[in-house]
């Protein structure tokens, strides 16, 4: 599976580290990151580090979207 980010021209294929989001409420507070990698997902809440937090499996995350309808 492969993730590109696409923004307006630009398309970034991700490498084997993927792209770390940082995540913030509305008020700026930090809330956590959210990696996305090729195949997987990774939440860390709050400081958590990298490898310790929540994982899916990219193909998993797809399959339960779909089930939203």
């Amino acid at each position: 599976m492969q993730v590109r980010v696409a923004m307006d021209d630009v398309t970034i294929t991700l490498g084997n580290n993927g792209v770390t989001l940082t995540i913030a409420d509305n008020d700026g507070r930090h809330v956590g990151h959210l990696r996305i990698g090729q195949a997987t997902i990774e939440w860390r809440k709050g400081r958590t580090h990298t490898g310790n937090g929540k994982k899916l499996q990219l193909a998993k995350l797809i399959e339960l979207i779909e089930e939203w309808d």
